[in-house]
Order: C-alpha cells, then structure tokens, then sequence
C-alpha cells in the first residue's frame, strides 16, 4: 500500500477521479436518476420538464383603430430542459407568449400563439397553440351614465335619497361597432345602507346589454364621483314669539306678521314627533318705536339636524296705546289632581283685577271672556303654597294684574265610611216610615237653597257685565 501511494501516477489517478466526483456533485441538484444497464456513470448532462399554468397572453395588434376578440387571456406551457434551465424558468418565468396580429384585417382568423425571450437550452409547448380570433374597427360614442341605489330600505328610518349629482354626467364608451350598437345600459351603483347624510363616493361604471349582460367596453373615465343627498325626516311648525324689554310710553304693538309663518325642521323621526312648535324666536320691543322689520333668527331645538329657513322677517306694527280695566276676573286652577282638592286663601273670591293695555283696536274689541286667568298647581303637594299666575288672552295685549300671585292650600280627599253610613240610615228610615223621608225634605230644601244661590250669582253677572258694557259705553261716547 505504501508503495502504490508513493507511485507519481497512482496519486494523479487518485485526484482526478476526485476531481470528476465533485464535478458531478456540483452539476446535480436533484437526486441522480436510477441508471439504466450499460449507462455510463458519469452522465453527460440532465434533463427535466415542468408544466406552468396561468401564463398571460400579450396581444399585439392595432390598438388605435381594432378590436379583437378570442384571444385567451391565459394560457399553460410545459417546458423541457436541463434541470437548472427549467428551474430557473419556473422561478422567473422570464418568457412572453404572445399573439401577432399586426398584419391581419378585419374578420376572423386562426392565429397560432408563439413564446419569445425563451432561454437557451429550453423547449416550451403552448396550449393552446392555437386560436381563433375575431378583428373589428374601433369605434367611440359618449353615453350618460345612471344611478342605481341598492339597499335603499336599509336606509336610517325616515331619510330619503334626493336626485345624484354625477361628474362627469357622460362617459366615452370606445369598442367594436356591434358591442356599441348593444349597450342598453350604463350605469354606477351606489349603496345607500345605513345612509343617514349626503353621500360623496368614487363609483366604477360598468356597461350592460338588454340582457343584464356586462359588456367588454373600453370606458373613459371608468371611475366617476356620484354625490348623494340624503334628506331626513322633516316637519313644518310654526313658532313662538317671545318678547322681550318693552316698548316706549304711549306706543303699543298693533300687529307683529311673520314671513313665513311656519319653518321646516329636520331630524330623527322620534324627535319630530316630540315637537308642536318652535319656541325662543326672540323679539326686543325696547328697539322698537315705529312700523318695523326685523330680521330674527330661528333657533335650533335639540335633537334637530337643520331648520330651513334659519332667518325669518318680522313685521311690526305700532300704534298709540290704550287700556281698560276688567275687576273680578276669575281664576282657575290646572293641574289639580283627583286626590286634591284646593281652597283660596288669598284672594278668598278666587277673582282679581286685571288692566289690559294695547292698542285702541285691540283694546275696544277685547271682552272679559277673552281673558283666561289660571294658576298652574301641577307640582304642588298638600299644603299651603304661593302660586303665580298666568294670563292667556289675545295677542299683542299686555297685562298687569292686581296680584301677580296668589296663596292657595291643598289638602288631600279622605275616604270615609260616610256612605256605608247614610245607606243604614235610609234604610232605617224606610223600616220607621218616617226618618226617610224628613232625609227627603232636608236634601229638597238644600237643593233649594243651593237654585238660589245659583240665581244670585247669575244675576250678579249679568250686573257686572252690564256695568262693564256702560262703562264701554260712556268711554265711546267720550271719545
């Protein structure tokens, strides 16, 4: 052993057969195939195939005045080579497949698809190799597009979608003259769900046939901007005036006409529905000392989005002011529950004086029955309680009262066993024939008694107001 390794020759061998061993390991990638008998050991070169699917097609024609249909828009290739080479293709895929139509006219053809930027060392099949296509000349019309709306009931309750504003209106359709002659419909879709305000989006246009079909169009702009206005829920009411300083002496407010009358609010459905008027729509007499316009503001009640118009004209008219006086003007109560009941204590006949001032018409039609004089005692329990009241009457009148306020008490109703008792006694009274009906005669002359008083306030009444229309009288006369 010693001396074959001390032999010039035998360690060359030694080396190169080394040598052909890396060469072999580096060249291989892949596990060597099983050898067939009589194969060389050290193969020349090695061999492999792949099959790539969904390679893009590139079409190559006049784009300028054709268009062509039929070309697929992908095809597969199977490529052969040496191991590397294929690998090397699978990864980049640095190759074209390509349709040339460039010399080819109107009408339909056969056109065999071809691959280019091949590697050496490769072979590529293509399938489909061949195809059939269809040329046409180019044509190029302008068409309005529509609006279609989808989910439109799924819209916040109450809110509409109004009329779109689409920029621009038309787009250019550029196509085959046959696919143009075709188009039935163009059109953007907008999605109205949960929609409670205007909407602004970007919106694709896609082109259709009668049949519902989209269309293979060239569109330009194939994105347009559609804006949606979103009303909501809306009401009109009116509003209420409210005064404030006062006028000059001497100088009333005759008539006060709004342009307009009534506003519109919008909103949510529920808040709506929560409102008769408007309140808080301010007016300063103490600006005011002859025939005026002026420009007042509507404020917004919460809960409401908008009220159109936000300003309204009042039209103020003045006059010379005059008053008259009405005494005993009663008072009511509201608000009174049916467990109370209530007593006067100041003032004990439930009626003041009360002088309205306003201008001479106003003042020479008022009557006292247009005067509602009340104390409001919603919020009050037993007891006793000073209560301020309040005067409803025409408008444009001003009021000044005896009293402002006046001291009532409270007091709940008790239950009693009262009729349980005064039914045993009827019946005793029918058991002695007697007692019965000395009840009879007791409750006939309160009856009576209580005709009588009736009268007497009526006659009293009819006293006053005969009394008030003498006083009208002489006042006319002195005039």
């Amino acid at each position: 052993m010693d001396k074959f390794l001390n032999n010039r020759w035998a360690v060359k061998i030694i080396a190169l057969l080394f040598a052909l061993l890396l060469y072999v390991a580096v060249n291989n990638n892949q596990a060597p195939t099983p050898k067939k008998p009589g194969e060389s050991f050290f193969p020349t070169s090695t061999t492999d195939e792949a099959t790539l699917t969904d390679i893009p097609v590139k079409a190559y024609y006049d784009e300028a005045n054709y268009v062509v249909t039929g070309v697929p828009q992908t095809v597969n290739v199977t490529i052969k080579g040496s191991t590397s080479a294929v690998k090397k293709a699978r990864q980049t895929k640095n190759f074209e497949i390509y349709a040339d139509m460039n010399k080819l006219k109107t009408g339909t053809h056969k056109v065999e698809l071809k691959a280019k930027n091949v590697s050496d060392g490769l072979t590529i099949s293509i399938n489909p190799s061949v195809t059939t296509v269809t040329i046409q000349e180019k044509t190029a019309e302008s068409f309005p597009v529509e609006v279609e709306y989808y989910n439109k009931s799924k819209m916040k309750k109450g809110y509409t979608p109004q009329q779109p504003i689409i920029s621009p209106k038309n787009v250019q359709i550029t196509g085959s003259k046959n696919v143009i002659d075709n188009i039935s419909l163009v059109k953007a879709s907008v999605n109205l769900e949960n929609a409670n305000e205007t909407i602004e989006k970007e919106v694709k246009v896609t082109v259709y046939d009668k049949d519902g079909n989209a269309l293979p169009v060239d569109v330009e702009p194939s994105v347009i901007k559609v804006t949606v206005p979103v009303a909501s829920p809306s009401k009109k009411l009116p509003f209420k005036i409210e005064r404030k300083g006062s006028l000059p002496d001497g100088v009333s407010v005759a008539s006060i006409d709004s342009n307009p009358s009534e506003v519109t609010v919008y909103g949510p459905q529920d808040v709506l529905d929560s409102l008769e008027f408007i309140d808080g729509v301010s007016l300063d007499l103490g600006k005011i000392d002859k025939d005026t316009d002026i420009n007042a503001d509507i404020p917004l009640p919460k809960g409401v989005t908008k009220v159109s118009p936000e300003k309204i004209t009042l039209h103020v008219k003045v006059d010379s002011e005059d008053k008259k006086d009405f005494d005993n003007v009663g008072i009511k109560t509201v608000g009174l529950g049916g467990s109370q009941q209530i007593e006067f204590l100041d003032p004990e006949s439930q009626a003041i004086n009360i002088t309205a001032k306003g201008s001479p018409a106003n003042i020479k039609a008022l009557k006292k029955s247009d005067i509602e004089l009340y104390a409001n005692v919603s919020d009050f329990d037993d007891g006793e309680h000073s209560v301020k009241l309040e005067v409803n009457g025409p408008q444009n009148v001003t009021w000044s009262l005896s009293k402002d306020t006046v001291k009532i008490k409270l007091t709940s109703k008790k239950n009693t066993s009262s009729n349980k008792n005064n039914g045993g006694s009827a019946d005793s009274g029918n058991k002695n024939g007697t007692s019965g009906d000395a009840d009879k005669d007791k409750n006939k002359n309160r009856e009576d008694d209580t005709d009588s008083d009736q009268n007497k306030s009526q006659n009293q009444d009819q006293n006053q107001d005969q009394d008030e229309d003498g006083s009208s009288a002489d006042s006319s006369s002195t005039e």
